[in-house]
């Protein structure tokens, strides 16, 4: 497998995953979040957004405390092993990931008391981390 020297980049902002959230907010929270993805299957909703957007007297699943980390793309579908070698410098730094991919490139979603410790590990296995 080819090693890959990427350049990645912290988003601004503290983000969330959350499910069960109530479809008549999903619309207003798309366009208060600067980054909101929405996976749909058949058995759940998932939502990942910025975490001040979701409504604190909400009764809904939510994992709160996420940094971004963006993979600059874009990125070519037949580049193979991008995301296995950096989920495997994280988890061999007992890193939990969270992993979205988009149609240009991925986003790894990390605890943010994890940050620094996944920017040091990504940098290790010679990737280049940028914050904004």
């Amino acid at each position: 497998m080819k090693h890959y020297c990427l350049d990645l980049e912290v988003l601004q902002g503290t983000y969330c995953i959350c499910k069960k959230l109530p479809s008549y907010l999903i619309n207003d929270i798309q366009y208060k979040s600067s980054f909101f993805s929405l996976t749909k299957t058949a058995d759940e909703v998932s939502i990942v957004c910025n975490q001040g957007v979701i409504p604190t007297n909400m009764q809904i699943a939510l994992e709160k405390d996420w940094k971004i980390l963006k993979v600059v793309g874009p990125l070519d579908f037949s580049l193979v092993g991008i995301l296995a070698n950096i989920s495997s410098l994280l988890a061999q730094a007992s890193i939990s990931i969270f992993v979205l991919s988009t149609y240009d490139t991925d986003y790894i979603l990390v605890k943010k008391s994890s940050l620094s410790e996944a920017i040091n590990a990504l940098k290790k296995g010679g990737h280049t981390v940028k914050c904004l």
